[in-house]
């Protein structure tokens, strides 16, 4: 509530024209409070934008699952790993980025608000890097991401920050599983992303 607090703040100088949040409770409650105080900015739950879908994986400690053979290969080549009985890194990147061509407002800033893995498998998308390295990419809870989109073509501004929130270090080394300028005469639009708590 804190955290979600210090995001409402930092995000009233901003002009955000669309929020897109993940249906998941957490995304949503950590939009909530700007939401109150912007009531009149679209407002749109989108399931392209929530959690993986880590199947018989979801709900299990962290301490234990590291321990598993599987483990290894999301560490080290998650492009070809799919969680048993859940989705595939592949098609988490497929919906994620699907999201943001759709709804992303051309010209105008789009806030999306989802979930670690997502919003750096988004990152490592418009990067250019390979989905295999998605996982040296940090990202924090309630930090903020800023990718800015002009003709096709994406700059990251800034990842993972953390400066509006007190008390925090952006760039946990934890390992983790789940953990957004150009030419004025060209529309452009930019999308931020903020990571919802847990």
């Amino acid at each position: 509530m804190r955290e979600a607090a210090q995001v409402e703040l930092h995000l009233r100088s901003m002009t955000i024209n669309r929020v897109v949040s993940s249906p998941l409770p957490r995304a949503r409650q950590t939009i909530a409070p700007f939401l109150s105080q912007n009531s009149k900015i679209e407002s749109i739950r989108d399931s392209g934008i929530i959690e993986m879908d880590y199947g018989d994986w979801s709900g299990k400690k962290l301490s234990l699952l590291s321990k598993k053979p599987l483990w290894r290969g999301i560490q080290r080549n998650p492009a070809s790993i799919r969680f048993p009985a859940g989705e595939s890194f592949l098609e988490m990147l497929e919906r994620s980025t699907d999201s943001i061509r759709r709804l992303a407002l051309p010209g105008k800033t789009t806030l999306f608000v989802s979930h670690g893995d997502v919003i750096k498998a988004i990152v490592a998308h418009y990067l250019g890097m390979h989905l295999d390295n998605f996982q040296k990419i940090a990202i924090d809870p309630a930090s903020l991401t800023r990718i800015v989109i002009n003709e096709g073509n994406a700059f990251i501004s800034y990842t993972n920050s953390t400066s509006h929130l007190s008390g925090t270090q952006s760039g946990s080394m934890k390992p983790s599983l789940g953990g957004g300028a150009g030419s004025k005469s060209s529309p452009s639009h930019s999308l931020r992303t903020t990571k919802g708590r847990g």
